[in-house]
C-alpha cells in the first residue's frame, strides 16, 4: 500500500514507517503542498495512492465523487508525529483488509 500524506501531516512519516508502507510520499515533497485538495485526489488516483490526512474535506470527496483513491481519516487532535506514527503502525492489519476491499473508501482511525 502507498500512501499519500497530506500537508497536515509530517513529512518525516515517510521515512518513518518506509519499513511498512514502501514508496510512501507526502505532498511536499512531489510538489503538491500547496495543491488544491481535489488535484491532491487526482494525483492519488492516478498513482494509485491512498490519502492519509487530518482533514475533513477529503471525507467530502469521497462523499461526491467516490473512490479510488482510498483516505485514510486521522481523527485525533493536536498531537506529536510519533502518535500518529504509532496510529498507523498499530492498525497495519486494519489498513491492508481496508486497501482490499473494494467496497470501502474511508477508514477513519483515532
Amino acid at each position: 500500500m502507498k500512501l499519500l500524506f497530506d500537508q497536515n501531516l509530517s513529512p518525516r512519516l515517510v521515512q518513518r514507517l518506509a519499513d511498512l508502507y514502501p514508496d510512501s510520499q507526502h505532498v511536499s515533497f512531489l510538489g503538491l503542498d500547496q495543491a488544491d485538495d481535489r488535484i491532491l485526489w487526482q494525483y492519488a488516483e492516478q498513482n494509485h495512492f491512498t490519502v492519509v490526512t487530518r482533514d475533513s474535506d477529503f471525507s467530502e470527496l469521497i462523499t461526491l465523487q467516490g473512490f479510488p483513491p482510498k483516505v485514510i481519516w486521522i481523527r485525533r487532535g493536536n498531537c506529536p508525529t510519533h502518535q500518529i506514527e504509532e496510529i498507523l503502525r498499530s492498525h497495519y492489519e486494519d489498513m491492508i483488509q481496508f486497501s482490499a476491499d473494494p467496497n470501502l473508501g474511508i477508514l477513519t482511525l483515532y
